[in-house]
Order: C-alpha cells, then structure tokens, then sequence
C-alpha cells in the first residue's frame, strides 16, 4: 500500500497535502511574536477531524466509565491530579493521548505527528524538524460541571513579583503550543501582547476569575488551530452544556533543557514515553518522532524531579 493509500485508509491526508495553507509564512511568526497567539484555520481538513472525533468519542467514553486512569479532574486546575480516579469524578480533560496502552494513541500520533503541525511548529519556533521534542498532547473536554480556569501563565506562579515576571518573559520561549478544535470552541481567553510584560497593577489586583479590559476570546470552529506561547496570560471557561473536543499539544525546541523539562515532566509523561515506538507511521514521520522521543527521554534523564509550575 502506497503512502497515498494508507493515509487516505485511516482518515488523514497524505502528507504533502498542505491543504492550501502557507504554514512556512513568516507572518505566523511574527503575529505570534506580537500578540503571543495566532489562530490557523482549517489546518485539517473535515474528513480529519471526524476521524479525531471518533477517536475522542471512544477515548472520553473510557473516561468517564473508569477505564482509563489519568484524566483532569474537577475541580483541580492544575497537575498534579489524582491518579485511577473514582469514575464518579467528574472530568474536564483526558491525559497522555500517545500513552501506547491507549487504544486510539496511533491515530492521536497521525495526527500529533501531521505534517501542518510539524510545518506550523518550525515555523513558530524558526527551527529544524531534527530540533523538535516531544511534548504534551492531551483532550480538553466537555466538563461534568460548568468548570472555569484562573487566570494564570503556565509557568509563572500567580505570586511571582513584576521584577520577577520580566525577568521569565525575557527569556525565549523554546516551545509551541496549541488548542486544535474539534467543535466550536470559544473556551480560551488570552490577553494579547502579555507575554510581552509583567502584569499591571490592576491586572494584580484584579479577580483572578474575572473579566480584564482588553481580552480576547479565541474563536475557532471545528479543524482550526491557535497557537500560543503559553506565558500568555490566559484563562478558561467550560460549560457543562457545550460539546468540546480540543486537542491540546505542545512542542518544545531542544535548546529548551530545563527551562521546558517542568512544564513537561510534571505532567508524568516520562512514566511512560520510553514505551512508545510509533510502529504505525511511516517513513520519515516515523523518523521525526523517534527523534522527537528520544530528546524527550533525554530531558527527562538530565532534569530529575522538576516539581510542579503552579498551585491548584
């Protein structure tokens, strides 16, 4: 079976199929660079995302039944979460998309893996495949209960001082990361150009649930993609009511070491990453993450215990 063929079997494109879209643009860079976020429509294409839609439907009914252990758990925020929850708990999230013990993790791979990923990330970050890490990919849910997050940067804690914020924001981000919906979904909400800044004073003294002047809620309808540096100030809204199906990834630049290795590691991926061979892709897909695998194993080895970024 061609390349063509055993695409077009399990749902996605083939993979020089850019679907029409300039992902080596450099105005993906700079918008992101700017405002700390840019939304790419229609990165896959609709027979794609019903194929993730099946596979997710499978995936949250094994959550929600008991039968898969490591999930987001209301009403905690942030990781860490218990671990083999009670299937009375309700959930916002499902962990570890690429977890090989998970039934659907070789189409979750296809499309973690996907060629407008791949293309969207190096361009982001102004790198090399060969310098791509494997990071996060997870599913943000329709919660059981209506389920909001603070606002929060994913690796700034909230009590860190103005000195100190620029200090971290100065810094290269060495990663991407993105929201790829399913359904509509207009759950996050970002504060464009602050991952250019430390909060201002009313920004501090603000509730940290509440609305800000200037914020931007992220509009994507099903098959599109927003990017963001994940020091953004950002928060979300879910509601029990409304389908989601949002896949959540990351990407990191090897030169990251440790300052990506604790938004990473502390999410357990290192329990079980050396587990994954990827088996299923094909040719230099297949290559690329292995690569990707391996630095991640790597990161892990050199970092040790990272603890965690924020408090729940």
């Amino acid at each position: 079976m061609s390349t063509n063929e055993q695409s077009s079997a399990n749902g996605f494109g083939h993979p020089d199929d850019s679907n029409g879209l300039n992902l080596a643009s450099s105005a993906l860079e700079s918008s992101l660079a700017h405002d700390g976020f840019v939304v790419i429509p229609s990165i896959l294409t609709s027979s794609e995302v019903s194929t993730l839609r099946d596979a997710c439907a499978s995936t949250v009914g094994l959550a929600r039944t008991g039968q898969w252990p490591h999930l987001r758990t209301l009403p905690i925020q942030f990781p860490p979460w218990p671990k083999n929850p009670t299937s009375d708990i309700g959930i916002w999230g499902v962990q570890h998309l690429l977890h090989p013990q998970l039934a659907q993790s070789t189409t979750f791979a296809q499309s973690y893996f996907h060629p407008r990923i791949v293309t969207a990330a190096t361009t982001l970050m102004s790198c090399r495949p060969d310098d791509l890490v494997l990071e996060l990919y997870n599913l943000l849910v329709r919660p059981d209960a209506n389920f909001a997050l603070r606002w929060h940067r994913d690796d700034i804690p909230w009590d860190a001082s103005a000195e100190e914020e620029q200090v971290r924001l100065t810094q290269p981000a060495f990663h991407t990361q993105w929201n790829l919906a399913l359904y509509e979904d207009r759950s996050l909400i970002v504060m464009p150009e602050s991952h250019l800044r430390a909060r201002t004073t009313s920004e501090r003294k603000a509730d940290a649930m509440g609305t800000l002047p200037g914020e931007k809620v992220v509009q994507l309808s099903p098959g599109d993609a927003v990017f963001y540096n994940n020091n953004i100030l950002h928060r979300g809204v879910y509601e029990k009511d409304v389908e989601r199906m949002t896949l959540h990834g990351s990407m990191g630049h090897v030169r990251g070491g440790r300052l990506r290795a604790r938004n990473v590691l502390q999410h357990a991926v290192g329990d079980w990453v050396e587990e994954c061979h990827f088996d299923t892709l094909q040719g230099e897909t297949k290559e690329l993450a292995e690569g990707m695998r391996k630095r991640l194993v790597e990161l892990g080895r050199e970092s040790g215990d990272v603890g965690f970024s924020l408090e729940h």
